[in-house]
């Protein structure tokens, strides 16, 4: 099979537990799509939070994969090795004024968002108020914070008719970020107002994820994202840092989560039980599942995992390539 150069696309999971059903439909969605393209897929595994990971759970979710048939085009990079590349680009933004050191606690932001918003809910999302954005006022450094306030001189915003996605400003010196998810269609998130300036090193030393996937996309190559219903409001974020660090910007999908009985997002913090690849029954019956959750038709009781996912790529080609679908 030759793979096209001009798809490149990844799952990037993190080791805290297993594959479970959740999981794996960002997989499958993942891989059919890169499939469909012709192009390539690639796994890396996002293990930059160290007190979250489950040792071995790396390699569990790799074995998983081959034995559902969901095999990389490459060997897969682990984030934990690449903290370097992460410091480069910190440190790049850093010179050029786009990003800043932080002295402040949670307590500190608590106490600065409640004067500034006295009638703010009590546990709605915190908003940074900026309040090292021009000094640290005899505070230590605590962690690094990118600006969402200004492009600074030599970073253009880009208008919608050149290029996309659109980052622009309002009246109030608010950026926005537009783009267009190929299932949720166009989107928009006042990044100033919604998000405020974001961190990329953790006062615990830790990268943030959100400037790590971006660094390794890039340096990937990744053309294509496609992935959880849950990560759809981080597209901004990447988006933004994209911009300031001159990196492409790849196209996005976002597929629809799978739900426990209570209507929550399984997941492994919430005890969501390990996909089982013990048997080429279990696995198939595994993968039904999931392309049941993303609406594609069934494959064949009759034919094995080969076939089925063959079946599958042509329908998802026919719903989000062929066809393009906005839901």
């Amino acid at each position: 099979m030759t793979l096209s150069p001009s798809y490149i696309g990844r799952f990037a999971p993190s080791p805290t537990g297993p594959l479970h059903a959740g999981s794996l439909v960002a997989a499958l969605a993942s891989w059919l799509d890169a499939r469909a393209h012709g192009g390539q897929w690639l796994v890396r595994i996002e293990d930059i939070d160290p007190p979250r990971c489950q040792p071995g759970a790396d390699t569990r979710i790799l074995a998983q994969l081959h034995a559902l048939g969901l095999v990389p085009d490459a060997p897969p990079v682990w984030q934990s090795q690449r903290g370097d590349r992460y410091q480069q680009a910190l440190d790049r933004l850093v010179e050029r004024g786009l990003a800043y050191p932080c002295g402040c606690t949670r307590r500190d932001i608590e106490a600065a968002v409640a004067a500034q918003q006295p009638g703010r809910p009590r546990h709605s999302e915190l908003v940074y108020p900026g309040t090292c954005r021009h000094g640290l006022h005899g505070q230590a450094t605590r962690a690094w914070r990118v600006r969402t306030t200004e492009l600074p001189a030599g970073v253009s915003p880009a208008t919608l008719a050149d290029e996309a996605p659109h980052i622009g400003s309002d009246a109030s010196g608010h950026w926005t970020v537009a783009w267009l998810d190929r299932r949720l269609g166009d989107l928009r998130q006042d990044l100033t107002q919604d998000v405020g300036d974001f961190v990329l090193r953790r006062a615990d030393g830790l990268w943030a994820y959100q400037l790590a996937v971006v660094v390794d996309d890039g340096e990937q190559a990744i053309t294509h994202i496609v992935r959880g219903g849950d990560l759809t409001d981080n597209t901004p974020r990447q988006l933004w840092l994209q911009r300031l660090l001159g990196l492409p910007h790849p196209a996005y999908l976002h597929v629809p989560l799978v739900l426990d009985a209570q209507g929550e997002k399984l997941s492994k913090q919430h005890g969501a039980p390990a996909i089982d690849t013990g048997t080429p029954a279990a696995c198939r019956q595994a993968l039904d599942d999931a392309a049941r959750a993303l609406s594609l038709p069934p494959a064949s009781a009759a034919n094995g995992i080969a076939p089925a996912l063959a079946h599958w790529v042509a329908a998802w080609g026919r719903q989000y390539i062929n066809h393009p679908k906005i839901a």
